[in-house]
């Protein structure tokens, strides 16, 4: 009868020689901290390009995946704050922007209503 350990290495189908072992190690890295805003800015160049930002913040997310993939961890998140600030003044604006032209629109209708109502 086999002891435990030795039935255990026979069933697993493992080395029968110690001294032939080798091993490799490959480090994989699970996850990168480095967020690029691809989506974020491809969303702005769509729908809210003022002034360009949305497509230059997609310029430097796509800069920044480059640099991510490269490995430069650092050139990548240089990129993706870059980034994010562009996508931030580029939301921030076109909501602005499209509040005055709602309130600025309205004004004018009013007035124009106004002006045919005295009329007749």
């Amino acid at each position: 009868m086999m002891p435990k350990e030795e039935h255990e290495v026979t069933v697993l189908g493992g080395p029968h020689h110690p001294a032939l072992v080798t091993s490799t190690i490959i480090n994989i890295p699970s996850d990168n901290p480095v967020r690029d805003h691809v989506v974020w800015s491809l969303f702005n160049t769509v729908f809210m390009n003022t002034c360009c930002l949305g497509f230059i913040a997609f310029a430097y997310s796509i800069k920044s995946r480059d640099r991510k993939m490269v490995g430069d961890l650092i050139g990548a998140q240089s990129y993706a704050s870059t980034s994010k600030w562009l996508n931030i003044i580029s939301t921030v604006l076109t909501i602005i922007l499209t509040v005055v032209f709602i309130i600025v629109y309205s004004a004018v209708i009013v007035a124009v209503f106004q002006r045919l109502s005295q009329r007749y």
